[in-house]
């Protein structure tokens, strides 16, 4: 198992998002703004659920590397750190997910 985790990959991120465009592609999504990062962060969405569904295993793999990656940097633009969703997923932890799905204010 690895050692790497999603608080790496939101170092490695940061790190990136500081180069320059011309030589970082996290950079290049950074600057274009959130519109652009958050339309690649859909399109990895629908190629992680159609290599989901066909049942292709490697490609869902890298499909589910592309989607973490690029939800990162939509984060990162909003400037959400990683600790803030983790803290909300812990919270729903505390009761099914049915029952917080009937709690939300906007269902």
């Amino acid at each position: 198992m690895s050692d790497f985790s999603l608080k790496d990959l939101e170092e490695i991120v940061a790190r990136r998002a500081a180069a320059s465009p011309e030589e970082s592609w996290t950079a290049k999504l950074v600057a274009a703004g959130q519109p652009k990062a958050a339309k690649k962060l859909g399109e990895e969405a629908v190629e992680t659920v159609m290599a989901a569904v066909t049942h292709d295993h490697d490609n869902l793999v890298y499909e589910s590397a592309d989607l973490l990656y690029h939800l990162m940097v939509v984060l990162k633009i909003a400037d959400i750190p990683l600790d803030t969703v983790m803290q909300e997923l812990e919270r729903r932890t505390t009761q099914s997910g049915l029952a917080e799905k009937a709690g939300r204010k906007n269902p």
